[in-house]
């Protein structure tokens, strides 16, 4: 069975007190975050702890108020497209699959930040354009058969069972070569066969020298899968270590169990923060990137 190795890489993200404000109210206070080369980092944290919130941080969906987030020892800039461009690639918390795009498609289209063809080559079809287009699909159909959907290359999105879904979301999110991915509750709405098979899907992800970085509600799948894990509580990291530290910590069985601790919030300022973020986006729509934000947003 594969289990979790300790990581001795160099580091591949580095967040650096990254705060992230709606007004007067604060979502993410001033978290420090690495992930190493051949790590799996978990991030766990009650509703409103502010996971997703962060996670749009790294990702340049939000403008950190505060903080820095720098991929290799470069700050990225705040643009999805750059970020993705420099080497993250993410799934969202529901599922963001073109439905009426076959499975083939949907992957492809996570090869666009690695083709160099412009738009007159497209419009030419040349030869520049038709060797970049089969190397795509070459790529394509190999991460079709590395997650096991390439005996359904030709199926559309919309009718695959949501296993298949989530796996194909995870594909597309691989197609753009990245060194870091990051995962927004993978499991979520699976049957325990389908989040063993996720468990090893991720472990052989990290085989191929991919840093992993997930949110997860499921203890059980996130404790079994990590080097490290860190839990956040209304915004700030309450603890990081290994599974059995964390676990252990009476503060992160207290936040879970909602039991108060000495410095918890209240409930009414993690409802505030869980509204300013609604506010900011009423649409729940992203302003300025074509990327959507995950409906129904845990933070």
């Amino acid at each position: 069975m594969t289990t979790t190795r300790t990581a001795t890489g160099t580091t591949v993200l580095q967040a650096t007190g990254v705060t992230m404000r709606f007004g007067g109210l604060t979502a993410v206070r001033s978290v420090d975050l690495t992930v190493n080369t051949g790590e799996i980092v978990g991030l766990i944290g009650p509703n409103g702890a502010g996971k997703t919130t962060f996670f749009n941080c790294l990702t340049g969906l939000y403008v950190p108020t505060e903080g820095t987030v720098a991929y290799k020892g470069t700050v990225l800039p705040p643009k999805p497209h750059l970020v993705t461009q420099a080497g993250i690639a993410r799934t969202f918390q529901n599922i963001r699959l073109f439905a009426n795009m076959t499975v083939l498609e949907n992957v492809l289209v996570g090869r666009h930040t690695r083709t160099k063809e412009g738009l007159w080559s497209a419009l030419l079809r040349g030869p520049g354009f038709k060797k970049a287009e089969r190397e795509s699909e070459e790529r394509a159909m190999e991460l079709l058969e590395f997650i096991g959907l390439a005996q359904k290359r030709d199926h559309l999105a919309r009718n695959l069972p949501y296993g298949d879904q989530r796996k194909l979301e995870i594909a597309r999110a691989l197609a753009s070569d990245p060194g870091l991915l990051l995962l927004d509750e993978p499991t979520a709405g699976m049957n325990p066969q389908e989040t063993r098979t996720t468990e090893e899907l991720v472990f052989a992800i990290r085989d191929q020298g991919i840093a992993v970085l997930v949110i997860e509600h499921d203890m059980r799948f996130i404790f079994n899968l990590c080097d490290r894990v860190a839990c956040l509580v209304q915004g700030e990291k309450l603890v990081e270590g290994t599974s059995e530290t964390v676990q252990s910590d009476e503060r992160v069985v207290a936040a879970y169990l909602g039991t108060p601790f000495e410095g918890a919030p209240e409930d009414s300022a993690i409802e505030e923060v869980v509204a300013a973020e609604k506010a900011a986006h009423p649409d729940g729509t992203d302003s300025g990137t074509s990327t959507a934000r995950p409906e129904g947003d845990d933070q």
